[in-house]
């Protein structure tokens, strides 16, 4: 990883951390997936100690902030540290 791409990763987690301390008020997003498609968001996240709800808000952060529309990639290792950071934020609102 670069030092752009690693000051670009740590912005964006801190960014992700706050959203998650600050936020209230959180939305339900519904899908109907095969079961395939279920079971590999499970495992996703289970493979990398992170739940489901904080790797989909991990993503949509990314696809806000990267050019994925315009035929850009998406590099996963930034996702899974702001979705740690999501999840750990919530387990310390819970206490």
């Amino acid at each position: 990883m670069s030092a752009v791409t690693a000051a670009s990763a740590a912005f964006s987690a801190a960014q992700a951390a706050d959203l998650a301390r600050t936020t209230k008020k959180r939305k339900a997003l519904h899908a109907y997936l095969s079961d395939d498609a279920h079971e590999t968001w499970h495992q996703f996240a289970a493979t990398h100690g992170i739940s489901v709800s904080a790797t989909l808000e991990a993503l949509a952060a990314e696809l806000q902030a990267s050019e994925v529309a315009d035929g850009g990639s998406i590099d996963f290792d930034p996702i899974v540290s702001r979705a740690r950071q999501t999840d750990a934020a919530r387990r310390r609102r819970r206490r």
